[in-house]
């Protein structure tokens, strides 16, 4: 029985070792009781039967996570409030560095937009890396100690306050919410910032903008404010309501139209042709910038179509 053996041993090299010798024992015990029954059917059995026994009953690793389930690097107790808390810490620290970042574009005349798009996600890429493996770490210790059930989740709730059920598009998700917010806040650096650099630093700077697009902005802000505000009341509901998709109409409808207004403003932007002469073409770049405004007027319109179709369906 030397087949057998060898595959009792190779199950105990995959079980920790305090449970090696009483899962050995059981599991000789279990095969020697088939090869009995299989002797009593057809009398003496080859090496071969014994083999084809042994595969039958599975790779010794599997046969050894059926005695002891390998335990999950987070518990599954915590897998929700984990994946939540790394939503919530990745998105403040994009918004972070986004903030960080443009005021350093804005400021520098050595800093073009594709040094300033390495510099955001290549950036960004650093920080969630830490962040994600603190996290990690931090839910791997909580993990190794004795798991709560259920946490994260009061015993105090009452069924009768959960929300209505509705249709799979109500629940909010966290990517959404901080997408729009990195991008209002995006543009409330860009708006307010150059007010606070000097002639010589806004003449030097990155700023690509005219002065009647950075004052349409200004009047706008009260606009991204509210866009702001909105994001974070999504981010404490987390379910659509018929006031938030109502004003999320509005709020996306008067976005699109400001977006609509700026493409046809003239100049879009601010350039130092001795700098771009033989590279670009004044004319082709302010057409660009006009059609680029009218691609992103397309999204919040699609939005407020959108949701205007959830809101006459909204019960």
């Amino acid at each position: 029985m030397e087949l057998v053996q060898r595959y009792i041993a190779a199950v105990q090299r995959e079980l920790p070792e305090t449970k090696r010798d009483e899962i050995g024992r059981e599991l000789n015990a279990n095969i020697m009781d088939q090869l009995d029954a299989l002797t009593e059917q057809q009398g003496e059995i080859s090496d071969a039967e014994v083999a084809a026994l042994l595969k039958q009953m599975g790779h010794p690793r599997t046969v050894a996570q059926q005695f002891v389930p390998p335990q999950p690097f987070i518990n599954a107790s915590y897998m929700a409030l984990y994946k939540n808390t790394l939503f919530m810490v990745l998105g403040i620290l994009f918004v972070l560095h986004l903030v960080e970042v443009t005021t350093h574009w804005l400021s520098s005349a050595n800093m073009g937009l594709i040094s300033y798009g390495f510099a955001l996600f290549g950036g960004f890429i650093d920080e969630a890396c830490f962040g994600f493996t603190s996290i990690t770490l931090a839910y791997w210790l909580m993990s190794r100690q004795q798991p709560v059930a259920n946490a994260g989740c009061g015993n105090n709730w009452q069924p009768e306050k959960l929300p209505p059920a509705g249709p799979g598009w109500q629940h909010i998700k966290l990517q959404d919410i901080f997408t729009d917010l990195a991008s209002y806040i995006f543009l409330l650096v860009v708006i307010w910032y150059p007010l606070s650099m000097s002639a010589e630093q806004l003449a030097q700077s990155s700023l690509l903008l005219s002065s009647n697009v950075r004052l349409i902005l200004q009047y706008s802000t009260p606009v991204i404010v509210l866009g702001i505000m909105h994001s974070l009341w999504q981010l404490q509901q987390r379910l659509w309501s018929r006031n938030m998709l109502a004003s999320h109409v509005v709020l996306n409808v008067v976005i699109a139209a400001i977006a609509l207004y700026l493409a046809s403003t003239s100049p879009l932007l601010q350039l130092n042709t001795e700098r771009w002469y033989g590279v670009f073409n004044l004319q082709q770049l302010e057409r660009s910038a006009m059609i680029t405004l009218v691609i992103i007027a397309l999204f919040p319109a699609w939005e407020a179509l959108r949701d205007s179709v959830r809101l006459r369906k909204f019960k």
